[in-house]
């Protein structure tokens, strides 16, 4: 095992380890603002997926960018459905009529 595959895996591992930690010490009532700004910040791996959209090469490269984008997209949108969900239960009758 190379030592970059190595420090790669102890990262990830790592970030693992800290992602559940603080996700657990969050109250209920913070969870869902929570989760829906994360899912919306997934917009940065779209970028991400567009940086290496440029420079692969093989089939395997273009079927795991295009998976990586689905996933990517279905959390943009539904961090920003929840969103918008979450708002509209502070908006007046008025509001809504509108």
């Amino acid at each position: 095992m190379s030592p970059l595959l190595l420090a790669d895996l102890t990262v990830f591992v790592l970030s693992l380890l800290v992602g559940f930690e603080v996700i657990s010490k969050v109250p209920a009532t913070l969870h869902t603002p929570l989760m829906s700004g994360a899912n919306a910040v997934h917009g940065v791996v779209l970028v991400g997926v567009m940086l290496l959209a440029a420079t692969t090469t093989t089939l395997t490269g273009y079927v795991l960018l295009f998976v990586a984008a689905a996933f990517a997209a279905m959390n943009v949108t539904g961090g920003y459905l929840v969103t918008d969900r979450m708002l509209a239960m502070f908006r007046t009758r008025t509001e809504l009529r509108k």
